[in-house]
């Protein structure tokens, strides 16, 4: 996960979540990448979760702000945001797979049954994957005019995933090098303008139609409402293991602006930092 002051809150509901749902929460190690100075974040953590078995790896903004092209939400243009796609070169490499968690979520199923996923002989990552959405309107007109780009996916039943909720292999990741593929993306994307949505574009690129599918339960995504107004959203149909408050809305800002959307209520027992409790940014 990453860690910075806009989502500390989201973060700490997150962790509570997975350690309460978790049959052996002593076997869970967690990453956090950070901006460069984490101190006061790594202290709310710590605060929080005395126990807690946790590693901090500082992200340097300069490693990816050249290639950061403007989305239709700046939250989206946020270095940090681009930190998913840089993990197999922070984390050690006696690290050989992790779970990738947006801090906007909780879990209510035990988080090692994701971690298991299989990821067969070949995938880098597993991920749920929505085959009924638009998979073009992740891409602009010049994209899809350009015959060279459009030729991307000709091989490949390209299905949109939210990168939000990753079961990664580093040690694949590494060996094909695919930060630098995402990176070769963003490079194209500053010249053409190929995509408006951010961090997730280049992942589709690289990784769509590829991928190992996950159980949709492992994402009820979306319950922040659009990237532009953040309406309220019910859940998608089926079971549900992890609740994914993607989009525009936050539950920690709609409570604190007492216009809660009925499904805020799940996350609001997680919230061990509302604002009533003192916590380390304060000081």
């Amino acid at each position: 996960m990453t860690l910075d002051t806009a989502y500390i809150r989201g973060t700490v509901a997150a962790i509570l979540s997975i350690l309460q749902h978790s049959s052996c929460p002593q076997n869970i190690a967690f990453h956090f990448v950070a901006s460069a100075d984490a101190s006061l974040l790594r202290a709310t953590i710590s605060s929080s979760f005395p126990h807690l078995n946790f590693l901090v790896y500082p992200f340097y903004d300069s490693s990816v702000s050249r290639l950061i092209s403007t989305s239709i939400r700046s939250a989206l243009d946020c270095p940090l945001n681009y930190a998913r796609s840089y993990l197999a070169n922070l984390l050690p490499s006696c690290v050989h797979r992790v779970v990738y968690l947006d801090s906007d979520l909780v879990l209510i199923d035990d988080i090692a049954k994701l971690a298991a996923t299989p990821l067969g002989d070949n995938s880098v990552l597993a991920a749920p994957e929505y085959c009924n959405a638009n998979f073009t309107s992740y891409f602009t007109s010049t994209f899809w005019s350009n015959t060279y780009f459009s030729l991307t996916f000709a091989n490949r039943k390209a299905c949109y995933f939210n990168t939000g909720v990753m079961v990664i292999d580093l040690d694949r990741w590494r060996e094909g090098d695919y930060t630098t593929k995402i990176e070769e993306w963003m490079e194209v994307q500053k010249r053409m303008r190929i995509y408006e949505l951010g961090s997730l574009p280049p992942f589709l690129l690289v990784f769509a139609g590829n991928i190992v599918p996950v159980d949709h339960r492992w994402n009820q995504h979306g319950l922040g409402g659009d990237n532009f107004i953040g309406l309220c959203r019910d859940l998608h149909h089926g079971p549900v293991s992890l609740l994914h408050w993607s989009g525009k809305g936050k539950p920690w800002a709609r409570l604190d602006a007492n216009r809660p959307c009925p499904l805020d209520a799940l996350w609001e027992p997680y919230d061990l930092l509302q604002p009533k409790t003192p916590f380390a940014l304060d000081s």
